[in-house]
């Protein structure tokens, strides 16, 4: 009897254990992404020096730092291209409309999204989309559509891009 009762602690345990493990297998973000397989932190500078960098103007985006990132690769654009527009339209998202999350002047500043993460999303894919996939590949090309008529958002959005890290953009031709 002592036998059969162990046995069945053990299998029950087993399962537990199984249906764990099974349980870590799909990873929802909070933005309902869905990533397969567990989790695995890794460092990536990329991340760390934007969170440095943001951290220095006591910005609101600091903590989205890794989100930055992740839809810059997803989108396959520069990860310092759109924290830089934060910094020229918003001073890095300390100068938004009330609850707009909107630190890149979206429609003149009229633009509300749902969240931080929704509008890096969408500022990042909006960005591929509509500037670079169409021909806007340097940030001077870029500020011709999104910032007419200013002759100096380019040179500050570039100007940020190089304090966050002086590597070459990845995009400019």
């Amino acid at each position: 009897m002592k036998n059969l009762i162990t046995l069945i602690t053990v299998i029950v345990l087993i399962a537990i254990c199984t249906n764990t493990v099974r349980a870590n297998d799909t990873i929802v973000s909070k933005s309902g992404t869905v990533r397969s397989g567990v989790a695995q932190p890794r460092f990536d500078y990329r991340v760390e020096n934007l969170r440095h960098y943001l951290d220095k103007f006591n910005s609101p985006l600091t903590s989205y730092s890794e989100y930055f990132v992740m839809y810059a690769d997803f989108y396959g654009i520069d990860y310092r291209l759109v924290p830089a527009i934060t910094g020229v339209e918003s001073t890095f998202g300390k100068h938004i409309p009330y609850k707009s999350f909107n630190a890149y002047g979206w429609a003149n500043g009229n633009y509300k999204f749902l969240s931080w993460e929704d509008s890096i999303n969408h500022v990042s894919m909006t960005l591929k989309r509509e500037y670079l996939d169409k021909g806007a590949v340097s940030i001077t090309k870029i500020s011709r559509r999104y910032a007419p008529p200013s002759s100096t958002w380019a040179y500050k959005v570039s100007y940020f891009v190089n304090k966050i890290d002086s590597s070459p953009l990845s995009y400019d031709i």
